[in-house]
């Protein structure tokens, strides 16, 4: 009982008075008078640029082109999106103007398949606009903006309760490997994965980090790197063909990623080569979090079998930084995800508590009808096994 109650304690909420803030310092979405302000993630880090949208088609842009990427800072882009989508209808009753609504979802949605926390701010506006169909169009539109609001705030929060239950996994003095941009970057606030780690030096605890640079895009190398060294948290850059290296020298303790989107039997679709770290983290014995917010399930689909995955274009590949890198007609295939399977997962780490294997059965805890549920409730399903 005793032992129960420890770990229980290790997940807890509080926050100690000695403990300072180690969020980084700016905001990568927010909805300002009237425009959709975000920070445009292609200039950094040589840049810290901000892009103001005033039309969908500049969020839509910036959603295909990784101005703005990230499951969660996706989802509130597009609901967002939505928002400026639907600002000048001219609709006279509430069927014409679902009919518009409808255009700019699916014209948002068109953007970038795999993330599916896109796809459900995109029904979640969908859903409050039918839900309040006996209101006049001027009142929808003020509704449809407080919903997108509503959902950049409780991603916020999910921010932080992820934050505190992940930070009770990390030791002081881990090292933690990681994989493309996780981190404030990714959402409205701390971050999924490096919110973890951005909580765990917030109580004291000496964690660094080895950040892969993350082909072809180098997300881990401009991104990573740069908020983590803003929040002054201890990084080293490695190539990504470095990992199992470090993992054989026993410099890494734990892997600790996000998700695009999550299976109901936990099969996890993350940036290329994340199934890879998952292989030699076993292989090596090396805990494999996931942490991600339950706007990422996806308990429709059965396994990761069935979770679209994006191919990019072969530019990306052949031209590193606008200089060709390959024989001009190169054959290139460039997915922009892979799936690790949920065997090869440790645990996984929510706004609503951590869920464990088999995850099948415990992810099913988060179902949204659980939406309320108080994690105290949840916080058995934390063991020694996963610290």
């Amino acid at each position: 009982m005793a032992k129960a109650q420890s770990i229980k304690n290790r997940h807890k909420g509080t926050k100690a008075q000695s403990e300072k803030e180690a969020v980084p310092s700016f905001s990568t979405i927010s909805w300002d008078d009237g425009r959709v302000k975000l920070i445009d993630q292609t200039a950094l880090p040589a840049k810290l640029k901000y892009v103001y949208c005033t039309d969908v088609r500049c969020v839509w842009e910036a959603i295909k082109t990784l101005r703005v990427r990230g499951a969660p800072a996706l989802g509130i882009a597009g609901a967002l999106g939505i928002v400026l989508g639907i600002q000048n209808s001219k609709a006279d009753d509430f069927e014409q103007f679902r009919k518009e609504l409808n255009e700019v979802s699916d014209y948002i949605a068109a953007s970038r398949p795999t993330a599916v926390n896109l796809f459900w701010a995109l029904d979640r506006m969908k859903e409050t606009a039918l839900a309040n169909r006996e209101r006049s169009v001027p009142e929808l539109k003020k509704i449809l903006l407080q919903t997108a609001l509503d959902i950049l705030e409780e991603d916020r929060k999910a921010c932080r309760q992820m934050a505190q239950f992940g930070a009770g996994l990390l030791r002081d003095g881990d090292t933690v490997l990681t994989h493309c941009n996780a981190g404030a970057l990714a959402t409205a606030d701390y971050g999924t994965a490096l919110g973890i780690i951005y909580r765990a030096a917030e109580q004291g605890k000496r964690v660094r980090v080895f950040a892969d640079e993350t082909r072809p895009l180098l997300q881990g190398a401009r991104l990573t790197t740069w908020e983590l060294k803003r929040a002054k948290i201890d990084v080293t850059l490695i190539c990504d063909n470095t990992a199992a290296v470090v993992m054989k020298q026993g410099k890494i303790n734990k892997v600790l990623i996000g998700a695009d989107r999550i299976a109901s039997n936990g099969d996890t679709a993350n940036k290329v080569g994340s199934y890879g770290l998952a292989l030699l983290a076993g292989a090596h014995k090396i805990p494999f979090y996931v942490a991600a917010p339950t706007s990422t399930l996806d308990l429709k689909l059965a396994s990761g079998e069935e979770i679209p995955i994006e191919e990019r274009d072969s530019k990306e590949v052949t031209h590193g930084f606008g200089k060709c890198i390959a024989p001009r007609g190169t054959r290139v295939y460039c997915p922009a995800f892979d799936v690790t399977p949920a065997r090869l997962i440790t645990a996984i780490i929510t706004e609503k508590g951590i869920a464990l294997p088999p995850l099948e059965k415990s992810l099913r805890k988060f179902r949204p009808q659980t939406e309320n549920a108080q994690m105290q409730d949840l916080t058995p399903l934390v063991t020694e096994g996963t610290a």
